[in-house]
């Protein structure tokens, strides 16, 4: 972060602000609302800010600026619009070590203020840190408009009744949970729904055992998290992630929520499935709120499956949140249609994960023509896939294509046939995450999006020939 956002008490608290026009009015006005006593320093005074020296809001000293005018003051706002003058206002106020506001010149400014959402006493600040004001209030104006205007008389409400909800749930993740069931409740919409709720809440007991949340975060662009997978994030109490869930959107948790990577290695042995069952059921039997998040959909290869079935067995409440799965969101990343009326009238889904995995396929059927076939975890299996669907009648020139690290922005998309397989993934040293797509449609979306080879080298030698790679989704490589 460039800045730390903070929200200051002025309450009584002397505030300067150096010119008198509109634009300062506009300062002086927020600080007022916030209690703050003000001073105002300028030759003359515009009418906005001279009805608030009627209405008391301010102390007018109707001369230039002098630097000993930031002594005594908690914060200093500078609004002259005279290049000069904010100079030495900022400079004064560096010297002094008060915090200081040069409007629209952000080299003299030592903090900046946020565009506001106000639903007293909740508010939100909004800043881009000087970048892009008018971005900044865009995005204010669209929380405007999510953010229901009776918020701040159910906050008022929730303030009435925190200290006997503290007397009566000593335990602060109980005294969380416990929040949490009101302000998510339907009925909580309004504050006299929330007046009445609290009592009978608070007479009801708390569960004593947590849940579990079987979470797909998609196949790794943080914008395609869905927003149930986003509360999910946000409410557990710990997060068991796999390795293929990127960092962005691990960063949308809850800031005190426990981290626990359990995401299994090709090769290696560690945290197997059922270590990683067993732990989600002593997490949960704990009082946790847990949240499994997994790559894509926790039930297309995800084995969510069998840790559902382990939670139901232990008697334990669960709750399975969809994801995009990596297939879809792979290939609309790299403009492929799963299915198309001229090339595909059907998909399948399949993993190459491991031997047995591929000896225990329906090989005839996948070889079949007129369909796409989405391979996930076949990276180390590519030279099998293509003896297995040539020897079952699957054209060696059949079109395919590689997506590596789909929808983030380390991808890379690969084309060729299905004869090319193995020596396109070994040039182009393809590694895991990546999904293979086979069929007609795997000819389709724009060729300036992929690594190509360059035409006529010979093969077994190629010399790689990058180009930009830039997904559907507006991301570029």
């Amino acid at each position: 972060m460039n800045y730390f956002p903070a929200f200051l008490d002025l309450h009584g608290r002397r505030c300067l602000i150096v010119g008198g026009g509109e634009v300062a009015a506009r300062k002086a006005r927020l600080l007022h609302s916030a209690g703050a006593e003000l001073t105002v320093v300028a030759p003359r005074l515009a009418a906005p800010m001279q009805q608030l020296l009627r209405n008391a809001a301010l102390c007018w000293q109707a001369r230039e600026f002098d630097a000993a005018d930031v002594a005594g003051h908690w914060l200093v706002v500078s609004a002259t619009g005279v290049p000069e003058v904010e100079r030495r206002v900022a400079a004064a106020a560096a010297q002094a070590r008060v915090f200081c506001n040069s409007v629209d010149n952000l080299p003299q400014c030592s903090f900046i203020t946020p565009a506001i959402v106000d639903r007293s006493p909740l508010v939100v600040a909004v800043s881009s840190g000087g970048a892009a004001p008018v971005l900044a209030r865009q995005v204010r104006a669209r929380i405007e408009a999510l953010l229901p205007a009776g918020l701040g008389r159910l906050a008022r409400v929730a303030a009435e009744w925190r200290d006997r909800v503290r007397h009566k749930i000593a335990a602060p993740a109980e005294r969380r949970m416990f929040w949490e069931r009101v302000f998510e409740s339907a009925q909580a919409r309004d504050a006299a729904d929330a007046a009445e709720m609290i009592p009978a809440l608070l007479d009801a007991s708390l569960p004593s055992t947590g849940e579990a949340w079987l979470v797909g975060a998609g196949p790794g662009d943080p914008d395609l998290l869905t927003l149930a997978a986003l509360r999910c994030l946000q409410q557990a109490d710990v997060i068991v992630h796999d390795r293929l869930v990127s960092p962005e959107i691990l960063a949308l948790a809850r800031r005190d929520a426990e981290m626990i990577a359990v995401g299994k290695k090709p090769g290696c042995m560690a945290n197997s499935q059922e270590q990683i069952n067993a732990l989600l059921v002593e997490l949960v039997c704990s009082g946790k709120r847990v949240c499994r998040l997994k790559g894509g959909d926790p039930f297309i290869f995800g084995r969510g499956g069998e840790e559902a079935q382990a939670l139901m067995e232990a008697g334990l409440a669960y709750r399975v949140v969809p994801g995009i799965t990596a297939a879809s969101g792979c290939a609309a990343a790299a403009g492929i249609p799963l299915t198309h009326r001229d090339a595909a009238q059907s998909v399948a889904f399949v993993t190459a994960h491991g031997k047995d995995s591929i000896d225990t396929l329906d090989w005839p059927s996948l070889a079949r023509d007129r369909q796409t076939l989405a391979v996930y975890m076949g990276v180390r299996r590519f030279p099998e896939l293509v003896g297995k669907l040539v020897a079952h009648g699957r054209p060696a020139n059949t079109p395919i294509a590689i997506v590596e690290r789909g929808t983030t922005s380390a991808q890379r998309i690969v084309r060729g046939t299905l004869g090319q397989l193995s020596l396109l993934a070994e040039a182009h040293r393809i590694e895991a995450p990546a999904m293979l797509f086979i069929g007609e449609v795997a000819r389709l979306g724009d060729p300036a999006t992929d690594e190509a080879m360059t035409p006529g080298a010979a093969p077994g030698r190629q010399r790689l020939a990058l180009r930009v790679t830039v997904p559907a989704t507006g991301r570029g490589a």
